[in-house]
């Protein structure tokens, strides 16, 4: 299957809503150990068959698509780590609910199961009973020295206007065990943890980690978060009870123990709809910009982008990425399928908030050849897509650029007019140039079932 785009055979920015602090329940302080368990076997049953459509095609790119596979049944929304030694680890979303707990959570109890045979199997990765475990979106990385860390995503107030309170988990033995939760410091200077709720409009009295971190050459560890800094008061334009948000760079110079805030990444009141947010940073090593830090958002809108090439320290100016002219201001290629669908008691077909699309949960990695590959989700519209999926540019989306993130040149669609949240993950694998893919099938409160799946991807550049 080496043909320029081989058939697949078959086999962040997450809805916020219910973010709340949930009520009492179990303390975080001290030190837990988690392992996983062959008596936790993740059933490998078939999955929808993905046919990608390369819809902006380089020559120079080859693409060989491996075989899917189930990862977790009823899952949804990826996160996910490769180690050095292949293991994966990949954590999604249940329809349950988590345990009841102090400090706040995601409205949905998470699971993560971890393969040792490239994606082929998978097993529970076990927790104590009543334990919620990590939320994984906060980014998780395997240092030069081997460990392992994983950042909770929410960031909470301090005893200090200007503190923000963490946490982190550590492994030493490939992710067999996760010892944690350790209590970690941010410093973020005119921070604003209050006045904004979450995109259901309720209390939401936290920051996100989002994503990756990078390990610089030094030793120092990158993250993105996006949350506000006083004075960001602009209403969301679909929920005015949220705060549009921005994106900002934080360094830890102790392996992940305290993070200084060094940078805005991106803010404009004018936007999108959400402001920035769900940021993913990389760090290009080759070409005429080795060094510089690249960096994806999604907005509610179309994407942008925008890097650094100081470490981070400043930033170009944010301006929009758009993928083979996938334009989701196109409002007159899907309208007519919404005229009857209302949302909130109207028409979403004469609803500019709502029948305008968005691009959203992008990732970003670098390859050892230099090829650069994002992952992004299409949604038309933003939120209807969910009353209606069946719009060809909805689903999951890969693209490739050759040139270091100047151009992107070849675009691939994994999915096309099918229920999911158009979340994604991708992972370098050890093999070279080659990614795992991680999708969603389905969503919330979807009656045709849901899962997470995936792939693996070689990726091979010839000179034309």
């Amino acid at each position: 299957m080496k043909a320029n785009q081989s058939r697949y055979q078959s086999s962040r920015r997450s809805f916020l809503q219910n973010a709340s602090l949930l009520a009492a329940g179990l303390p975080l302080a001290g030190l837990s150990k988690f392992s996983w368990s062959n008596e936790k076997d993740i059933m490998d049953t078939s999955v929808i068959q993905i046919k990608p459509e390369t819809i902006l095609s380089d020559p120079r790119v080859q693409l060989n698509f491996g075989k899917d596979h189930m990862i977790l049944p009823d899952g949804l929304q990826s996160s996910m780590l490769c180690t050095k030694s292949g293991a994966l680890i990949v954590q999604g979303q249940l329809s349950k609910k988590p345990y009841p707990q102090k400090r706040i959570f995601y409205p949905f109890a998470l699971s993560t199961v971890v393969s040792r045979d490239k994606g082929r199997n998978w097993k529970a990765f076990l927790l104590k009973p009543g334990d919620n475990g990590v939320n994984m979106e906060g980014g998780a990385i395997q240092l030069k020295d081997g460990t392992i860390l994983v950042l909770d995503t929410y960031v909470t107030p301090g005893e200090s206007p200007d503190l923000g309170i963490g946490l982190l988990y550590t492994s030493n033995d490939d992710y067999r065990t996760l010892q944690g939760p350790e209590t970690i410091t941010f410093t973020i200077p005119e921070a604003e943890f209050y006045g904004s709720t979450d995109d259901g409009g309720r209390p939401h009295a936290a920051m996100r980690l989002h994503r990756r971190m990078i390990e610089m050459p030094n030793g120092d560890l990158l993250a993105t978060m996006y949350g506000w800094l006083k004075g960001d008061n602009t209403p969301s334009d679909y929920e005015h009870s949220m705060r549009k948000t921005r994106v900002m760079l934080f360094q830890s110079t102790n392996k992940g123990k305290h993070w200084n805030m060094i940078s805005t990444v991106a803010v404009g009141s004018d936007i999108g709809t959400e402001g920035f947010g769900e940021p993913v940073i990389t760090r290009i090593s080759q070409g005429p910009h080795a060094g510089r830090i690249l960096c994806l958002m999604r907005t509610g809108r179309e994407l942008y982008e925008t890097f650094s090439d100081d470490g981070g320290f400043t930033w170009a100016p944010p301006r929009p990425r758009v993928f083979a002219n996938i334009d989701v201001y196109r409002t007159d290629l899907w309208a007519k399928m919404f005229k009857d669908v209302k949302r909130y008691g109207l028409p979403v077909e004469d609803n500019p908030v709502e029948n305008i699309g968005a691009v959203v949960d992008p990732d970003l990695l670098e390859l050892p050849n230099g090829v650069l590959v994002a992952a992004f989700g299409v949604r038309i519209p933003a939120k209807a897509c969910f009353i209606n999926p069946s719009f060809p540019w909805n689903g999951d989306y890969l693209a490739f650029s050759l040139d270091h993130g100047i151009t992107w040149s070849h675009v691939v669609r994994l999915t096309s007019g099918i229920a999911t949240t158009q979340y994604m993950a991708i992972e370098k694998m050890p093999e070279d140039n080659r990614i795992f893919v991680a999708c969603d099938y389905g969503y919330w409160n979807y009656k045709g079932g849901r899962y997470l799946y995936g792939f693996p991807l070689d990726i091979s550049v010839h000179k034309k």
